[in-house]
């Protein structure tokens, strides 16, 4: 319930769809053939109407003969221009997809299907925005709902776009930059903030190589109520989501299963994290950059909950009332992201994990996106060296001690910055031999005095059938601690 007001403020600063245009002026285009060779009732025909004269249209596709129902362009369709809606209308009636299949032109070649921005680069993680289904590019106000899109290399494409709506659709098997991009690339890899205000809700993302991106500028999208889940299947099961320079978004209640990094943040700042679960990834959530915040989040069954990686600034994240625990699972999953390395620290969260751009990285790094020898980064130890090398994140910020669980009152000690407020929150698990997050119990602030050093004492109003404690601690800044050792009941 904590959450509740957060959300309830950020909602309505998320403004309404722009493709709502007055009944009156709209004119529905029905598409009831599923050849395409542009023909009145192609879909390649009601697009191509559509954007003659954009926010006088609705495009309603019927569900032809039985199910399935499949649309397989014969070439890329053209882009969508909004505002206007576009529907598969058994969706809503039976809870059947329309399906767009990309197989007719692009042909499966493996990993090797969908080539990236530069040449001799294929596959997930390169710069790409190739082979897409659907392109939302330069526009607003595009609706998608009840379309079932595979087989491309991007499923849909929302690029330099803003106010569009991506809604209870299914997204499969697209190889190449992911089942949906968000990006606000300027054509040549550099970011535009363009790409802002769109809404991915309860949408299925399954076995695409990153589930979704938000990069190059992404900033104040909305991704909510949505599964990401790979399987089997998938050659290069990679991100859930990559944040990659994507800035203030905001990632809701969806479900991330079984990848390399359930989330993985690349130098995003301020994204809001809140009420995701996410299980059986090689690393829950990954990141680095500024001013991140993980709020309520269930990470369970992966190898590490939480890794915060190096980078060549000093960044805070900011962890709270997050519920973490039976992690440290042998999951060795690494397609530019994971945990391979062999003697690597696992469990809820683990400072200093290698990524891609760090030399103790095992995995894969991306087909033809090989970093050279010289360009891979040293991690410092505590002291900072060997220089030069990258710095611990959050200021390698040390957990509390926990002292003492005397009666329901648990007391601990804590070194931070000096004369400086401090955040202790504390948790609770129900085996005596469990050491990290299973239940949160709540928050204490302190004041360190000026040699940084403080001690707390918290009354535990929810103890009752808990075995070991742990706490951690955030400083002013935002940058939160690894958990303490347990204490046992």
């Amino acid at each position: 319930m904590r959450l509740m007001p957060a959300l309830a403020a950020l909602l309505p600063l998320l403004p309404l769809s722009a493709h709502a245009v007055a009944p009156a002026q709209m004119q529905t285009l029905t598409v009831n053939r599923y050849a395409d060779d542009g023909q009145p009732g192609t879909l390649r025909w009601a697009i191509e109407t559509n954007n003659l004269n954009p926010g006088h249209y609705r495009i309603d596709i019927a569900a032809v003969g039985k199910p399935p129902h499949v649309i397989r362009p014969a070439r890329a369709l053209p882009e969508i221009k909004g505002p206007v809606s576009i529907t598969g209308l058994a969706w809503a009636r039976d809870g059947q997809y329309i399906t767009l299949d990309g197989s007719a032109y692009i042909k499966d070649q493996g990993v090797h299907t969908c080539p990236g921005a530069l040449p001799g680069q294929y596959g997930t993680n390169v710069r790409t925005t190739t082979n897409p289904g659907l392109v939302l590019r330069d526009t607003q106000g595009v609706h998608l709902q009840g379309l079932e899109v595979r087989n491309f290399c991007i499923g849909i494409l929302v690029n330099r776009a803003s106010h569009n709506v991506i809604e209870d659709n299914r997204i499969v098997a697209n190889k190449g930059g992911a089942g949906i991009m968000l990006t606000g690339d300027d054509g040549a890899g550099n970011p535009t903030a363009t790409t802002t205000n769109n809404k991915v809700l309860r949408n299925q993302l399954i076995d695409n190589g990153d589930g979704l991106e938000l990069t190059r500028g992404a900033a104040f999208n909305l991704v909510a109520d949505n599964l990401f889940r790979s399987t089997p299947a998938n050659p290069e099961p990679s991100q859930g989501i990559e944040i990659l320079l994507g800035n203030d978004n905001s990632v809701v209640r969806n479900r991330f299963e079984n990848y390399s990094d359930g989330l993985q943040i690349n130098w995003g700042k301020r994204n809001y994290l809140a009420a995701n679960t996410f299980s059986g990834n090689s690393i829950g959530v990954s990141v680095t950059g500024e001013g991140n915040i993980l709020d309520g989040n269930l990470i369970h069954g992966n190898r590490i909950g939480v890794a915060l990686r190096p980078e060549p600034e000093i960044t805070a994240t900011r962890l709270t009332a997050n519920r973490i625990w039976g992690n440290s699972q042998d999951i060795r999953r690494c397609e530019a992201g994971g945990s391979c390395v062999a003697d690597q620290r696992t469990g809820a969260i683990v400072f200093g994990v290698p990524a891609q751009a760090h030399a103790l990285y095992v995995g894969s790094r991306g087909i033809g996106a090989q970093l050279a020898k010289q360009d891979q980064a040293i991690i410092c130890d505590p002291k900072g060296e060997p220089k030069p090398c990258q710095p611990l994140p959050n200021h390698n910020q040390q957990p509390p001690t926990l002292l003492a669980l005397q009666g329901n009152v648990l007391r601990g000690e804590v070194q931070g910055p000096a004369s400086s407020l401090l955040r202790v929150e504390l948790f609770g698990n129900a085996q005596a031999e469990a050491t990290e997050a299973e239940q949160y119990l709540g928050e204490v602030l302190v004041n360190s005095d000026d040699q940084g050093q403080a001690r707390f004492a918290q009354v535990l109003e929810q103890s009752e059938g808990l075995q070991s404690f742990t706490a951690t601690v955030t400083t002013a800044d935002g940058a939160t601690s690894a958990l303490s050792a347990a204490l046992r009941r």
